[in-house]
């Protein structure tokens, strides 16, 4: 036991699930190849990879050491040589030069469209409407800092204010909550159930605050949690969210609508984030926990029926040309839409702390009412078996016990003409006594 928790121990703790595909597809390894290097079999890879469970022992030292970032290479700075003119023109080395801007790549690059709401790479302009966001460059596991938390720099003294946790939590809120309530409303057609899933994965990250903060996108954590809230059948048997709010007036937008409506919840959604928040494939196979050719099949099959109700859509030219216009409409259709306004973040904060402390008091409460009923219990317990009297019946139907019964009218009669009367026939043997 001793060994084993050394062992565990030695081994550096493994990145978010979500973070170990994307760095198992960034090597190029399927799931079949990391299970044969581990040593398991495929459905144990893909329940490591969806939260479900984690490796323990000498698996999770070589699940780690597989899915490692490869280190960073830095050059060696070459050695900087003056020479005595350069010197004596009182010329610095190149190495003490001022360092020269570096070119903007907005001067060099294509701008790029708007984001979607609550995309997180998107900044603080997320929530006027979905539009495709540039890929953020990936950070290695373990480097991911918290939403609103800022580096500090060595230079920085050490005493430096640093961003709270409620703080961070009210950044992240502000900037992503009222674009990801017009996605939710995308998702599911109903305003009032896409505020509330909204607000109730928002409580869950500020109960989960040490796990989202850390994690390489914390947007992406509360987007998932609001999606699988939503999109839960069992709303179907609350009367407010039965059936989805009225379409919009505009025939455009009122066709892409009912579209989205009739896609299975799988499908849509796949659909939303692939060409309404602007991830890619293998991220969006990720949050919707699917194998990449799987998210592949669902996008297509989803774009082919709402290229049926938007003929602009059939018209395009190329699949790149599909995406960016279907991308457009999405957005389009969610900033039209007018979604309530979620509420502010402190309110969010304090209603999941009143919630976790009612949780925890309940739980408090039936376990110590499950203690005093055990303990009565026992208290008023028989310490042996008494086996209980049956109480006295009186027994109907059975004739009384006697002696022969009296002789009827009838019976006295053939007696006596039986004693009277000789018997004709043989002679009775008498026995002779000796």
């Amino acid at each position: 036991m001793t060994r084993s928790t050394t062992d565990e121990a030695a081994v550096p703790p493994l990145p978010s699930p979500k973070e170990r595909r994307r760095l198992r597809e960034a090597k190029s390894l399927s799931e079949d190849e990391m299970a044969a290097a581990v040593g398991v079999t495929r459905a144990t890879v893909r329940s490591w990879e969806t939260g479900r469970t984690s490796p323990r022992g000498r698996k999770r030292a070589l699940y780690a050491k597989l899915i490692a970032p490869e280190p960073t290479v830095t050059p060696t700075a070459k050695p900087t040589v003056v020479t005595a003119k350069a010197a004596a023109a009182g010329a610095r080395p190149a190495a003490d030069r001022p360092a020269e801007p570096a070119a903007s790549p907005a001067a060099t690059d294509p701008p790029e469209a708007p984001p979607l709401p609550s995309d997180p790479r998107a900044g603080a302009g997320a929530a006027d409407g979905p539009s495709r966001a540039p890929e953020a460059p990936a950070r290695p596991s373990g480097a991911a800092e918290a939403p609103g938390e800022r580096r500090t720099s060595p230079a920085e003294a050490p005493g430096e204010r640093r961003t709270s946790p409620g703080e961070a939590f009210d950044e992240l809120y502000a900037r992503t909550a009222p674009g990801l309530v017009r996605q939710t409303y995308l998702l599911t057609g109903r305003r009032a159930l896409a505020r509330e899933s909204v607000e109730r994965a928002f409580e869950l990250a500020w109960q989960r605050w040490p796990e989202v903060a850390v994690d390489r996108d914390p947007a992406g954590w509360v987007r998932a949690a609001a999606y699988e809230y939503a999109m839960s059948p069992w709303h179907r048997l609350r009367r407010t969210h039965r059936h989805p709010d009225a379409p919009p007036t505009e025939p455009g937008k009122r066709a892409l609508f009912d579209a989205l409506l009739d896609l299975p919840p799988a499908y849509r959604r796949t659909l939303l984030l692939y060409d309404g928040v602007g991830l890619d494939l293998p991220e969006t196979a990720a949050e919707t926990e699917a194998s990449t050719p799987a998210a592949a099949g669902r996008l297509m099959t989803a774009r082919a029926a709402v290229a049926e109700r938007l003929p602009e859509l059939a018209e395009a030219d190329s699949p790149a040309e599909q995406s960016a216009l279907l991308h457009d409409r999405l957005g389009g259709l969610a900033r039209a839409e007018h979604v309530p306004v979620p509420r502010p973040a402190r309110a969010v904060r304090t209603g999941s702390e009143n919630k976790a402390r009612l949780w925890t008091r309940a739980a408090v409460a039936g376990v110590a009412l499950l203690i005093a009923v055990t303990g009565l219990t026992l208290h008023t317990a028989p310490t042996h078996y008494e086996q209980p009297i049956s109480p006295p019946e009186r027994v109907g139907g059975v004739p009384p016990r006697g002696g022969p019964q009296k002789l009827t009218a009838q019976d006295l009669k053939l007696q006596k003409s039986l004693g009277e009367q000789l018997a004709h026939g043989p002679e009775r043997l008498v026995p002779e006594l000796h």
